[in-house]
């Protein structure tokens, strides 16, 4: 399963240290070994649904704490840990991580550097947006994640189309439904991992990363290096970009480019970060950032003293185009350094790529994670080992696709 895949880590050392009580949209399956108790709700998101349920465990239990890792959730289980008397980061704060315009007026109020950004809810409006910002631009949604919906225009030619690629992700956002039209900082990516305690910031690494080609931003690795010279240039950013925003407590993933050499801000994710960031983060400095997160909610300082200086790597799995997989499996003997190969498909399944319609979820196969002493080996390795994956893939033809294959 996806959940257990990329977020199974999180529980198992949450459960370590806590009886967890758990509120989910399903029963559970591979959760049940680390639960005390579960209640199934149709629609955790729903802050009604969340409050019952909540409600419901208190009074069966004393309650310690409440946090989640899931982005959707966040302004709702910020609304019920204030409801039930529990530590909290407020749920106008994690309102204003979700609604990217709300974030980009903040970091423009307390000047921390960013991206010109204009929220529009047409096509017009947004050619021109983009007229005054300057070509090329990056249409996204205000309130969604995980690179869904966001792309890059390069030409006024290409506008029309980037703008209903990016307003049909928009349309399901629960803070905003509007686009954003944003100056296209140009530049390497990095997301920095931080934890906040009653209101002081301690960064914790950075995590270096591959994106794909334009016109998309597809995440196609990761790398965390505890030694890595990037954290003396971006904390000073992350750290005002948290304060910008108000967030007291709880763990924070906040994305940003360097332009210039200089950290120009993206958004910030008030969670533990996705595509096992967390994971590689404990491999390369020995910080459990999920524990971090279950104690703060508990109200207890976290323990962020590191105990490794090592470095770990992520390399995402995709095909070359878009297709129906026919068999994926590793060729050879796993290395020691080789910490996991994981694939969430199975033969039969349809992959499809943003270039012809998909997501990162339509497409992904499954992961690696490597690690080493350095983060440029941890990469070599991980190149090292994608290469003895064999992916068959059938492919779609454009009629089935939409538009046709891309070469990866």
């Amino acid at each position: 399963m996806e959940a257990e895949a990329y977020r199974g880590y999180c529980l198992e050392s949450v459960a370590a240290a806590y009886d967890v009580v758990l509120i989910t949209g399903e029963e559970p399956s591979w959760e049940v070994p680390y639960l005390r108790d579960c209640m199934v709700v149709p629609d955790p998101a729903d802050p009604v649904q969340l409050s019952a349920a909540g409600q419901a465990l208190a009074e069966r239990y004393d309650l310690a704490g409440v946090f989640t890792w899931t982005e959707w959730y966040l302004v709702p289980v910020a609304r019920l840990a204030r409801q039930l008397g529990l530590p909290t980061t407020a749920p106008e704060v994690m309102q204003a991580c979700r609604n990217k315009a709300v974030s980009r007026s903040l970091f423009a109020r307390h000047g921390v550097p960013s991206a010109a950004s204009v929220s529009v809810r047409t096509v017009a409006e947004a050619e021109a947006a983009a007229e005054r910002i300057g070509y090329p631009v990056v249409l996204k949604p205000a309130a969604h994640a995980a690179s869904i919906g966001v792309i890059r225009a390069d030409t006024p030619e290409q506008l029309a189309n980037a703008y209903a690629f990016a307003q049909k992700a928009a349309g399901l956002g629960q803070e905003s439904t509007s686009v954003l039209v944003e100056e296209y900082l140009d530049g390497p990516e990095v997301s920095v991992e931080c934890v906040t305690y009653r209101g002081k910031t301690t960064v914790v690494a950075v995590t270096r990363k591959t994106v794909s080609e334009p016109p998309y931003f597809e995440e196609l690795a990761h790398s965390v290096d505890a030694a890595d010279p990037l954290l003396d240039v971006v904390a000073p950013a992350a750290r005002a970009a948290i304060h910008a925003l108000g967030i007291t407590d709880g763990v924070s993933h906040i994305e940003m480019r360097l332009v210039d050499g200089r950290p120009r801000l993206v958004e910030v994710n008030g969670r533990i970060a996705g595509d096992m960031i967390g994971h590689l983060v404990r491999l390369a400095t020995g910080v459990d950032l999920p524990r971090a997160a279950a104690d703060i909610a508990c109200g207890r300082a976290p323990d962020l003293a590191p105990t490794r200086s090592s470095a770990a790597a992520i390399q995402l799995l995709y095909p070359e185009v878009s297709g129906t997989l026919r068999r994926v499996y590793f060729d050879g003997i796993c290395p020691r350094w080789l910490e996991r190969v994981h694939f969430q498909r199975q033969a039969g399944d349809r992959l499809l790529l943003p270039v012809d319609g998909g997501t990162m979820f339509t497409a992904r196969i499954g992961y690696l994670v490597t690690t080493a002493p350095t983060a440029d080996l941890a990469r070599t390795r991980a190149a090292q080992a994608a290469s003895r994956l064999h992916i068959d893939i059938a492919p779609h033809t454009s009629d089935e696709s939409g538009v046709g294959g891309r070469a990866a």
